[in-house]
């Protein structure tokens, strides 16, 4: 068993373009199915994973107000594409642009998350990067209802929603 608090190292890892990380969740973002890709990304064993929270991975770096959106999008049934940033069971860091969808039952009540990571372009990563520093430090000075607000007003300044933010920087339209 691991210590309880694992710290970042530093390290950035990374993963081949043909690679797809999968983990699939329960409603409350509890770790139901982990594919090969993550587990070895993540430097976990799924007796590590499984049954335990998804935020398992979560990187001090990463803006809670993304977080927000990231839940508040999925509570509203839609699926989302967002840049992440992960912390290995190791410390080391990977770079993930994530496509988080809602699952559905036969009768289409929402009964968990699946989600589906590819590699992305390192321009595209250096470019979230800055706005994440940005949103981090509006988050230590103050809140996360600022770094909320600080998120809306940059995607208003930029006449884009986060959806098309991330497109702009997948497609490589905005650095």
């Amino acid at each position: 068993m691991r210590a309880a608090r694992i710290q970042p190292t530093g390290v950035e890892r990374s993963f081949e373009d043909h690679e797809i990380i999968v983990t699939k969740t329960d409603l409350k973002g509890i770790i139901t199915y982990a594919n090969d890709v993550f587990l070895r990304l993540s430097a976990f064993g799924e007796e590590e994973v499984i049954g335990k929270p998804h935020n398992i991975i979560r990187h001090p770096d990463m803006p809670r107000a993304v977080f927000k959106l990231l839940w508040d999008t999925l509570g509203q049934g839609e699926e989302i594409f967002a840049y992440v940033v992960n912390m290995a069971g190791d410390g080391a860091a990977y770079w993930v642009l994530a496509h988080v969808t809602p699952s559905r039952d036969a009768s289409g009540r929402v009964i968990g998350y699946h989600s589906s990571r590819r590699r992305p372009d390192r321009p595209a990563v250096d470019a979230v990067k800055r706005l994440y520093a940005r949103l981090r430090e509006e988050e230590r000075r103050n809140d996360l209802n600022a770094s909320w607000q600080l998120l809306q007003d940059e995607l208003a300044g930029r006449g884009q929603t986060y959806e098309e933010f991330v497109w702009d920087l997948t497609l490589g339209a905005t650095r």
